[in-house]
């Protein structure tokens, strides 16, 4: 382990600082999604971003079994957040799209979010958020690795 990683005299290493960091922020964002549980928040922002999908595709885009997003789906169709269709290319199967209310939903979802960090971003001095601009960037690249 190199010396900058080693756990210091009662501190905990720098991987389960970023981990409990990391968390703990998830876990706070996440709160600002009101009403919709992190699967749903997930489903409808997939299908705002990438567009419509089956249910099948769904599931393996959230790394999900198929019975779970079956009631995840049915769940956001409602609440008017989500519409079935017939698959124009075979009816056999159905196509899963955003409606307008969940356009709507996941902007502002985002809006809160991004409100919630700009407030703590707001109280950092200019050098701290250079840090944290910095480590977003690294964060980013580790996940996409």
């Amino acid at each position: 382990m190199s010396e900058n990683l080693a756990p210091r005299a009662g501190r905990p290493d720098l991987a389960t600082n970023v981990r409990i960091a990391v968390l703990r922020l998830s876990r706070r964002l996440r709160s600002e999604s009101g009403a919709l549980t992190e699967a749903q928040h997930s489903v409808l922002s997939a299908l705002v971003h990438i567009g419509p999908m089956s249910p099948g595709q769904l599931a393996e885009h959230d790394k999900v079994q198929r019975p779970s997003m079956t009631r995840t789906v049915a769940a956001l169709e409602e609440r008017g957040l989500v519409t079935r269709a017939a698959n124009p290319d075979d009816k056999r199967h159905v196509v899963v799209a955003a409606t307008e209310a969940g356009r709507e939903m996941v902007k502002e979802i985002k809006r809160r979010r991004n409100a919630w960090l700009n407030k703590g971003l707001a109280g950092l001095t200019p050098a701290e958020r250079d840090t944290v601009a910095q480590a977003a960037v690294i964060l980013r690249r580790m996940v996409e690795k």
